[in-house]
C-alpha cells in the first residue's frame, strides 16, 4: 500500500510564477497533494536564461537548454529516495530536439515513472515520435486527461491500455457571492469570457467578428478578453496578436464593448471573472488540443460554454454541457450567444449539466486518482524489481561455471 506520509512524491514540471498552462497545473496538482497530506515536492524547468523566485515546494531548478542539469536533477532525485516521478510532460517546456532532454533524466532514474501527457499528437515529426515512445516505456503509468488521449496512445503509438489511466483535469471550486458583476463595475451586463495566455491559435478574431450582431439583440454585453500573451509569443512577435484584436473590435465599433485585461491574474481574480461571466467561449482555431484547462475550469464554474469542435472540447461539452460551433464561423458563435442570452432556462440547464459533469474533476478527488495510479506504479516497480533480481539470481551458477570455465581454461594457457 502507498502510505501518504511515508512515501515521497516528486512533481516534475514548468512551475509559478512561470506563465504556461503546465505551470499552472504542476502548481494546483503539488498543492493538492499536499492538501492530501502527501510528502511532495517539485522539480521546476526554467525556460531559456530565466529564474524564477519559487515556493519552499521547489526543491530542485533545471535550465531547459542545459542537458547537465536535467542529469544533475535525476542524481538529486536519486540520492532523496523519491518512491514516484510524477513528470507533466509538455514538448515544448524541455530542451533538445522535441524536447528530448528529459529523456536523460528519466533514463537514470531509480524509481518508478508516472508520466502525464498534456499533448499527444495524431501525426508526430520522427522526432516527436521517438521522444514519444521512449518516454512511454520508461513510464510505469501514463496518466490521459480525456478518452481520446487513451485512444490515441494505444491506436497510434501502442501503448497498452492497460498501462494507462484517465484523470481528468483537476478543478478549483468557484464559489459567487452574486455580487462578482458589481465588483468588476459590469452590473446589469451580459457578459462573455474568455481566458488564458493569448496567442493566435485562440481564434479570439472570431468573437469579436461575432459582437455586431449580438450587440444589436443585446447591447448590453461585454466581452473579456483575461490573459497575458503568451511569453514566447511576446518574446517572438510583441504584442502584434493582442493589437490586431483592438484594432479589429475599433473598425467593426465593438471597442467599447470588449475588455482586454493584460495580465496573468491571480486565482482569486479568475473566480471573480469566471463567477460574472453567464457566457464562456473557446473560439480555438487546432483540432488536435487534447486538454483544456481554461475550459476545464469554466465548465467546473457552471458556466455555459460556446466553442470550437477541438478533440477536448468535444468530449467534455457532449450530451449538451455546452455547444460546438464550425471552425471560423462567426455567425454561428453570434447566434449560439444570442440564444443562450434569451432562453435562461435553456442556459441554467446547461449550467446544471455542466456541474453535475465536473463534480468529480475538483482538485481534492483529482490528487486520489493520482495516489491510486502512484500505488501501482510503485506495485508494479517492485514486481519487475523482484523478478530481476530472481532472474539474476537464477542465473547465477551458469554464470559462475561459465566463469569458472574461461578462468580455467585461461589458467591452463
Amino acid at each position: 500500500m502507498f502510505k501518504r506520509a511515508n512515501h515521497k512524491v516528486a512533481v516534475l514540471g514548468s512551475h509559478l510564477p512561470r506563465q504556461c498552462g503546465i505551470a499552472t497545473f504542476t502548481s494546483d496538482l503539488s498543492e493538492a497533494l499536499q492538501n492530501s497530506e502527501v510528502n511532495c515536492f517539485v522539480v521546476a524547468v526554467n525556460d531559456a536564461e530565466r529564474r524564477y523566485i519559487y515556493e519552499d515546494k521547489v526543491r530542485f531548478e533545471i535550465s531547459e537548454c542545459d542537458i547537465a542539469s536535467y542529469r544533475r536533477a535525476a542524481s538529486f532525485l536519486n540520492v532523496n529516495s523519491v518512491d514516484v516521478l510524477s513528470l507533466q510532460h509538455e514538448y515544448g517546456i524541455f530542451g533538445g530536439v522535441a524536447g528530448a532532454h528529459v529523456l536523460a533524466l528519466l533514463r537514470e532514474l531509480r524509481m518508478p515513472i508516472v508520466t502525464t501527457l498534456h499533448t499527444i499528437l495524431a501525426e508526430p515529426t520522427v522526432s516527436q515520435r521517438v521522444v514519444m515512445d521512449e518516454l512511454t516505456k520508461l513510464s510505469e503509468r501514463i496518466v490521459v486527461m480525456s478518452q481520446h488521449g487513451v485512444d490515441l496512445l494505444s491506436r497510434v503509438y501502442r501503448v497498452p491500455v492497460t498501462k494507462i489511466d484517465f484523470i481528468p483535469h483537476g478543478i478549483d471550486a468557484v464559489s459567487s457571492t452574486g455580487k462578482s458583476k458589481e465588483l468588476l463595475g459590469m452590473e446589469g451586463q451580459s457578459v462573455i469570457l474568455t481566458f488564458g495566455l493569448l496567442s493566435p491559435d485562440k481564434g479570439i478574431e472570431y468573437m469579436i467578428d461575432a459582437l455586431p450582431a449580438i450587440l444589436a439583440r443585446f447591447p448590453n454585453t461585454v466581452y473579456n478578453v483575461l490573459g497575458a500573451t503568451h511569453p514566447h509569443v511576446k518574446e517572438c512577435d510583441g504584442e502584434v496578436y493582442r493589437n490586431m484584436l483592438k484594432n479589429r473590435a475599433k473598425q467593426l465599433g465593438v471597442e467599447s464593448q470588449v475588455k482586454f485585461h493584460n495580465r496573468f491574474v491571480t486565482r482569486a481574480e479568475l473566480r471573480e471573472f469566471l463567477a460574472a461571466a453567464d457566457i464562456y467561449v473557446t473560439p480555438y482555431l487546432k483540432p488536435e488540443q487534447i486538454t483544456s484547462g481554461t475550459l476545464a475550469y469554466a465548465l467546473g464554474s457552471g458556466k455555459a460554454v460556446i466553442s470550437t469542435p477541438y478533440w477536448y472540447a468535444e468530449e467534455l461539452l457532449a450530451n449538451g454541457r455546452g455547444l460546438l460551433v464550425p471552425w471560423r464561423d462567426s455567425a454561428a458563435i453570434a447566434k449560439d450567444a444570442i440564444e443562450l442570452l434569451a432562453n435562461d432556462a435553456d442556459r441554467h440547464a446547461m449550467q446544471r449539466r455542466a456541474l453535475a459533469y465536473t463534480s468529480e474533476m475538483a482538485w481534492p478527488c483529482v490528487a486520489g486518482k493520482y495516489v491510486q495510479t502512484y500505488e501501482r506504479a510503485v506495485r508494479r516497480h517492485k514486481a519487475l524489481r523482484g523478478a530481476s533480481h530472481e532472474k539474476t539470481t537464477t542465473n547465477r551458477p551458469a554464470e559462475l561455471l561459465a566463469l569458472r570455465t574461461r578462468q580455467s581454461t585461461y589458467d591452463g594457457e
